[in-house]
């Protein structure tokens, strides 16, 4: 499996798995939720009164394939060339395959080196891109059947 194609998997998981049925027309205001509003209670997706959507609590867990969790500390990061530290679980994945940033041809972190692999607690460092500039980009992380992403802000 390529890079490409990781990314894309990874994101489209990660999306339908927030997001849920329903809820991008929703928070526009469209007619799953006329009023735009989000209320917390047990079913996921489920029109309530007064055109209101009413989501499932934060403790659903996010769909198969998508469970990794992934943090990268600093965050935000102030300078280019600044080492980075990439920490987290597998959420039941196999172990720390690879850890992907930025756009395309345009990565946002350079020299990743992983540490340690183990499903229940993997170490990777890396340096943010010297060609970066502010802004805000995707951090993915393969876990051999499970993958997780974090959001990168960066004020150089």
């Amino acid at each position: 499996m390529n890079k490409r194609t990781i990314v894309a998997i990874a994101g489209i998981a990660l999306t339908a798995g927030v997001l849920g049925p329903g809820a991008p027309a929703a928070l526009a205001g469209g007619p799953t939720g006329t009023a735009g509003t989000v209320e917390a209670a047990g079913a996921a997706g489920t029109a309530g009164a007064a055109g209101t959507v009413t989501v499932a609590a934060a403790a659903s867990r996010p769909p198969k394939g998508a469970r990794a969790v992934v943090r990268v500390s600093p965050n935000p990061t102030a300078r280019r060339g600044e080492k980075v530290r990439i920490t987290g679980h597998c959420g039941g994945g196999r172990g720390l395959n690879a850890v992907i940033s930025g756009f395309g041809d345009r990565p946002a972190l350079e020299n990743v080196r992983i540490v340690d692999s183990d499903p229940k607690g993997f170490v990777a460092e890396a340096t943010l891109s010297r060609t970066i500039g502010n802004g805000v980009g995707p951090v993915f992380v393969d876990c051999g059947g499970e993958a997780g992403v974090t959001l990168l802000v960066t004020h150089v």
